[in-house]
């Protein structure tokens, strides 16, 4: 490791020198390259992020202490047309001794081509940044005016430019804020007595408060908060402008007093502006029409409904149910306007993914109240969607897959959608036989999906999840098969869950059940999937057990090998030898364990669960890049069918376990928390941090979790230096294909910047594993016993690239694997941190 380091810091140290006298090179003599900017606050240095984005003038972005996009953009000749017109069209001679070799329309493709070139390395690179100390001025006054919106009203600013003989300069920021201004006394002054009715019951909530710093935006928050409050009590016409701010600090030795000022609604005229007391309005008429489209305005309804005071309209025949339709309508007849009733209308009647947007019409009258028309388009009542699919694996040369789909809306008149998909693929075995069909992998699948926009459920839910709350439920059966990949399972899975989100953030998930049915249809294949197992087997047949010759058979080259089918016969061979267990106890032991893991990966597996999860999400739209966001989830399985066998006196099967329909259902309890961070940096640097913990414990009828809710580590969006399955459990010394465990925590940090245009780099480290516990698992190392098995947790670290194409992100990672729990305890750090041994991977997005 030490020579490549040495290799790389000479590489970085020869860069900067090479670079360092090229930075100035496109700059005018008089002119100076801005290399630093300092703000010193108090006589102190400030680097945050928040001060330094407020000024104007930045220097030129650095990756490794080289400013690579200011070296590509200098590589970028100036006034390149010129230079080429003069050089080719213009030299008689060279034009000639061109257009020999190219034609004169070649010669203009050249020409063309090495001006987009440079072009091109000028959109690439970065423009010097040039110290102009106009633009200084406007940062120092940018400085001053934050801080006077924070409060410190008697801030002093200067500044000082620093320029080199080399033409280079540094400007240093100098800040003297003084002690900040609080706020004192807060008085209203309002003019309408309605308005002033509804502040006094609102007023307690004001963002400004005594004894608080003054900042700006808090005003501007109160602000928006009063006239949000006030537009949900009624007052149609009021809005923030109508809100003002009369500030005092003359004579009150540091403090601020407030008058918050309400003014009446103006109503303008061509001549005039008059003002008058605002009122509250009332919702008169809500008007449904439910086929409305630009062709049919104008025309007579064909038919209507009147429904627990809502008017429904249809130019044609009515295709919906009325409640299916109010359900989604907030805005109620004869209650108060309230502005947020429309904004979740809008919201629930996308969410029934029936209609395009609707319009919403408030028409005002004389009375004070509202007429509100909702014209609502349908969507097409069938949609049918295709896609195909060429892929290749580990365990197929070629595939091919189909995945036609069919969404039907409405179809029980509820604004119901059903959604039916299939899939249907093909593939070539790499292990395929002579004589075999080209074609011999092939899988198929159905998936049918019933949403409905509302909690199906015979009993009143609306006082514990109002309708404000989107519910919905959902339905689902799927069912697939598979031949030639792996063990040939037969899966067949049902389930039916409400959802439901308390506010914007939150998101709330309810699995009253789900089911899961695996059946294995080709157990022999096991040891030709699991060849590691086997290869373990083997070797103890051959070396350490006094096999039976019937065993063994030689392979092409007269090698002996273990007879592959009767492996199972030899495993119960080795198993009820007591000779061989007290004479080779650990050979003994590791053919247990192979028995115990095909056992449990060859079983028929029946699970039965419910689950709750819920999601806290803190972004605020797809490019927010300082949030937070909590996942966890609840997951109990086979505890009904585990006490309805007990009561009513069911027979255990040989392994002591209960049984539906001929399989032992799975019984456990599984949890896993989730916590995801990003620190936005400025300049497109982000830091992202991922912690996740999860255990499912296996009691009453099983001593296992079945392989499909295991755990497992490694792979592209896990730790980066191991591929998926191969890490852990714990420090146990295996080498199997698929390695998986009941305990699982990780803890992954990645710093996020950006290199030039699109393209992002990003550098990373990895932490976690996974363990058994309280299983009937006791592999030595695998185990997690204490708090002494964290000393088992992987590190990786690594880099990657990412480029981001808009709709999605194309991800390169390289993991080294820094901390390797699999070698002895005094000698895990960096054996295998080189290229060779590191895992390179390939992902679209971000990891986390």
């Amino acid at each position: 490791m030490k020579p490549q380091l040495l290799k790389i810091l000479v590489l970085i140290i020869v860069s900067r020198s090479l670079f360092s006298c090229d930075a100035t090179k496109r700059i005018a003599e008089d002119e100076y390259l801005l290399t630093k900017n300092s703000v010193i606050i108090n006589d102190k240095k400030d680097n945050s992020v928040a001060i330094n984005s407020l000024l104007h003038q930045k220097p030129n972005r650095k990756i490794t202490g080289i400013p690579l996009r200011l070296h590509i953009y200098n590589l970028a000749r100036p006034n390149i047309d010129s230079i080429l017109e003069e050089k080719i069209y213009n030299n008689p001679k060279k034009l000639a001794r061109k257009t020999k070799k190219l034609s004169k329309k070649q010669v203009d493709r050249e020409v063309e081509a090495r001006i987009n070139f440079n072009k091109w390395l000028k959109r690439t690179g970065e423009p010097p940044t040039i110290v102009d100390e106009s633009i200084t001025k406007k940062s120092a006054k940018r400085l001053q005016d934050y801080y006077i919106n924070n409060g410190w009203f008697n801030v002093e600013t200067t500044y000082d430019i620093d320029k080199n003989e080399n033409q280079r300069a540094e400007i240093e920021y100098n800040l003297e804020t003084g002690r900040p201004f609080m706020l004192d006394s807060i008085s209203a002054t309002i003019k309408s007595p309605v308005v002033e009715s509804l502040y006094k019951k609102i007023k307690n909530d004001a963002v400004i408060k005594k004894g608080e710093q003054y900042r700006t935006s808090n005003f501007d928050q109160e602000r928006e908060r009063i006239s949000s409050e006030l537009r949900n009590a009624g007052v149609y016409h009021f809005n923030q402008d109508y809100v003002g701010f009369e500030i005092d600090t003359i004579g009150t030795n540091g403090n601020v007093n407030v008058d918050v000022k309400i003014q009446n609604r103006a109503i303008r005229t061509p001549d005039s502006v008059r003002r008058v007391p605002f009122q509250i309005y009332k919702i008169r008429d809500v008007n449904i029409i439910t086929d409305y489209t630009f062709e049919n305005r104008g025309k007579p309804f064909q038919d209507s409904i009147r429904y627990n005071s809502y008017k429904l309209y249809s130019y044609n025949k009515m295709r919906y149910q009325p409640k299916a339709l109010t359900d989604a309508v907030f805005i109620t007849p004869g209650e108060v306007f309230k502005d947020i009733d429309r904004t979740r209308t809008y919201r629930h009647l996308n969410e029934l993914r029936t209609f395009k947007y609707p319009n919403i019409e408030q028409i005002e009258n004389n009375d004070y109240t509202l007429t509100d028309t909702i014209r609502l388009t349908p969507l097409k009542k069938f949609s049918l969607g295709f896609s195909t699919d060429v892929s290749t694996s580990n365990i197929q040369t070629v595939g091919l897959s189909l995945n036609p789909s069919l969404l039907i809306r409405n179809i029980f008149r509820g604004a119901e959608t059903l959604q039916i998909s299939a899939v249907g693929s093909i593939g070539s075995s790499k292990e395929a036989k002579e004589g075999e069909p080209f074609f011999d992998i092939n899988e198929y699948g159905l998936d049918v999906k019933l949403t409905i926009p509302r909690l199906f459920s015979p009993f009143y839910t609306e006082n514990i999840i109002p309708k404000y709350m989107l519910p919905s439920t959902r339905i689902s059966l799927a069912a697939t098969s598979q031949t030639n990949i792996g063990l040939d399972k037969q899966t067949f899975s049902g389930a039916f869950n409400y959802n439901w989100f308390p506010n914007e953030k939150v998101t709330n998930k309810l699995d009253v059940f789900n089911v899961q049915y695996v059946k294995n249809l080709n157990i022999d294949n096991y040891f030709n999937v699991y060849s590691t197992s086997f290869g373990n087997l083997q070797d103890i047949a051959l070396n350490s057990y006094n096999t039976p010759s019937e065993f063994i058979l030689a392979d092409a080259n007269g090698n002996s090998i273990l007879d592959k089918s009767r492996s199972d016969e030899f495993i119960n061979l080795v198993l009820d030898d007591s000779n061989y267990a007290s004479s080779n106890p650990n050979e003994y032991k590791d053919v247990n364990g192979i028995k115990e893991r095909k056992d449990r990966l060859t079983e028929n597996n029946l699970i039965i669960s419910s689950s709750f999860s819920l999601i806290y999400d803190e972004r605020t739209n797809l490019f927010d890049e300082d949030f937070s966001i909590f996942r966890s989830k609840l997951e109990l399985a086979g505890n009904l069918f585990a006490t309805a066998s007990s009561l009513l006196g069911f027979q255990k099967n040989s392994n002591d376990r209960f049984e539906l329909f001929d399989v032992a259902y799975s019984q456990y309890v599984k949890t896993e928390f989730e916590y995801t961070k990003h620190w936005d940096l400025g300049k497109k640097n982000v830091l992202a941090m991922r912690s996740f913990f999860g255990i499912a414990i296996p009691y009453g009828n099983s001593n296992s979790i079945p392989f499909a809710k295991s755990f497992f580590a490694g792979g592209p969006n896990d730790n980066r230096a191991w591929t998926a399955y191969s890490l852990g459990p714990g420090s146990s010394d295996t080498t199997n294909e698929f390695n998986e465990a009941n305990l699982k925590l990780t803890l992954s940090a990645e710093q996020r910047f950006n290199i030039f245009e699109d393209l992002n780099g990003a550098i990373f480290v990895d932490a976690g594993n996974i363990w058994n516990v309280l299983d009937n698992t006791n592999t030595e190392g695998a185990v997690f016993n204490s708090f002494n098995s964290l000393k088992d947790i992987a590190i990786g670290s690594g880099f990657g690239l990412r480029y981001d194409f808009s709709f999605f992100v194309f991800r390169f990672d390289i993991g080294f694997k820094t901390y390797d729990p699999f070698y002895e305890a005094n000698n895990r750090w960096f054996n295998d941190y080189n290229f060779s041994n590191a895992v390179y991977n390939i992902g679209i997005n971000y990891p986390f």
